[in-house]
């Protein structure tokens, strides 16, 4: 495109933003970081307003108030706030119990990550799984080290667990004195200075904690000789034998920025949100099976990546949140849908402020927009103003976790079918139809979307039904260019074969060495972990 036509009204709004998503094992203090973010940014004016997702903790019964309360009632889903003319967008990654494949899609509508490490734990199992999916992407990665104001594991110790299990080159841009209580500070590389910890620290104290040269006496009164003196060999160290920032390997996801803190008492985290606007990519251009697509480009397009069912229970509303890939959105545009192939209007969409979700007038590329959806969109969609395209990297996950769906009403068969598919088309779960039988499988990623759908099932559909477990434990997506293996292939395992709700040939066995066992087999055959959205 010649950069003569390109807007630069559009072209300013779109260096201005930053969308990104946090993603952390639980309890590595993603609710506070988030919260804290809110607090700098002036979206949030007190700290507690960001409910934390410890309600998934509680008892079955108790699911469907869950679903209407649990924090992701929407204002969590999507979060955005200005912050030094900067317009942030922050995406919810829910985590544990909570955990499904929505979490894995929210980062394919972001243009980077911060990853929190709890500074006792290292790297946990749920960051190495969100970590994958980053790296399909190579999306760029910004570590927080928290909880420094706890015992933890040494600075150099968290470095090497980082890169030996995630395969990502550490370069410190802050550095801790002491953690626990000894904690006194944490060093900015970027500003040369030196913030003094206090637990009282709060966003609107920019200034006042800080020294500015190390060699300067004062620091050895305000932390101790002794922890000065580390301090100062520590820094001439990592100054000396640390490998600086190459944007070039940080942008690609070879390389992570770290930053040390304790969110709780807010400390480190301004260092982090300051270096982060700067540093953090602008949304950039997206893959289409046709074409790569700019985000300056005048026309609109945007693509759906999730689905929030029941965000006001009185209506049962479902709202399809969609990632702006390029253009500019206004209120009562028209676009059309690809998928179904009809014009539709944009007429009620809402973007999300914190605590609070408004109409809008106009939107740009990587803002994330709500729009009421009645059944006719599914993840994946995508939306232009004029040419048909079809973004790309929007997958479905093979499912981990397998259940038996038993109804306890036969009259019901119609409706749990129906409120099965819906599910499903949110992304929450998957459905599978076995070739032979007439057995409905669900799959999840995460255990508890399999309560979260049988309370769901009896709440919208009023379809009282239970699960029990299978011997299942692996899903791949079947593909074969000789149509005669296919077939061959289809006769001899058609008792492991079934067919998901889009209709694609599924292959479900028990282990990991049966599906190993089966693909020495069968080595035309191609099985698939991930696939697109139809």
């Amino acid at each position: 495109m010649n950069s003569n036509t390109i807007d630069k009204i559009l072209l300013k709004e779109i260096n201005k933003r930053r969308t990104f998503a946090i993603i952390s094992h639980p309890d590595a203090g993603k609710t506070t970081l988030t919260e804290k973010l809110l607090l700098f940014g002036g979206a949030i004016q007190q700290a507690g307003a960001v409910k934390s997702r410890k309600v998934a903790r509680a008892a079955t019964s108790d699911f469907l108030s869950i679903e209407q309360e649990r924090g992701i009632s929407v204002s969590s889903s999507v979060m955005k706030f200005e912050y030094k003319g900067y317009e942030i967008n922050l995406l919810d990654t829910p985590g544990h119990k909570d955990f499904s494949e929505d979490t894995y899609r929210v980062l394919t509508a972001v243009d980077c990550a911060v990853m929190i490490i709890d500074n006792a734990k290292g790297v946990e199992p749920q960051t190495q799984k969100l970590m994958e999916v980053c790296r399909m992407r190579n999306t760029p990665i910004i570590t927080f080290i928290n909880k420094l104001d706890r015992e933890g594991m040494e600075p150099l110790d968290i470095f090497e667990d980082i890169e030996d299990k995630l395969q990502i080159e550490c370069v410190p841009l802050s550095w801790p004195i002491g953690m626990g209580k000894r904690f006194k500070g944490v060093y900015n590389f970027a500003k040369k200075e030196l913030g003094i910890f206090s637990a009282g620290y709060s966003p609107k104290d920019d200034d006042g904690f800080y020294i500015d040269d190390l060699t300067d006496l004062r620091l050895d009164e305000m932390i101790s000789e002794t922890q000065a003196k580390q301090l100062r060999e520590d820094v001439d160290l990592i100054v000396g034998a640390s490998e600086p920032l190459d944007m070039d390997l940080y942008l690609n996801g070879t390389q992570t920025p770290v930053f040390f803190g304790s969110a709780i008492n807010n400390f480190g985290v301004k260092e982090m949100l300051d270096a982060f606007v700067k540093i953090a990519p602008p949304p950039g251009k997206r893959s289409t099976a046709q074409r790569d697509v700019e985000p300056f480009e005048k026309g609109f397009s945007g693509f759906t990546f999730k689905i929030q069912a029941n965000m006001d229970p009185e209506h049962r509303d479902r709202i399809a949140f969609f990632r702006i890939c390029s253009g500019k959105f206004t209120k009562g545009m028209k676009v059309r849908h690809h998928r179904i192939g009809k014009e539709i209007k944009l007429s009620n969409a809402t973007i999300f402020m914190a605590q609070e979700r408004n109409n809008i007038e106009e939107a740009y590329p990587g803002d994330i927009i709500g729009i009421h959806n009645h059944g006719t969109i599914k993840i994946g969609d995508t939306f232009t103003s004029k040419e048909p395209l079809k973004f790309l990297g929007i997958p479905s996950f093979a499912p981990e976790h397998f259940r038996r769906v038993i109804l306890k009403d036969p009259l019901k068969a119609k409706s749990l079918n129906k409120g099965l598919v819906q599910l499903s088309e949110e992304g929450a779960i998957q459905v599978f139809r076995p070739l032979l039988g007439n057995l409905h499988i669900v799959g999840a990623v995460g255990v508890l979307q399999f309560d979260v759908t049988m309370a769901r099932l009896k709440a919208e559909y009023n379809v009282n039904a239970s699960y029990e477990t299978i011997d299942l434990s692996v899903a791949r997506w079947i593909t074969c260019e000789d149509e005669k293996v296919l077939k061959e292939f289809k006769k001899k395992n058609e008792s492991n074969l079934t067919l998901d709700s889009e209709g694609w040939l599924t292959f479900l066995t028990t282990s990991v060495y049966q599906l190993g066992f089966t693909m020495e087999e069968w080595p035309q055959i191609v099985f698939h972990k991930t696939r697109e959205h139809n």
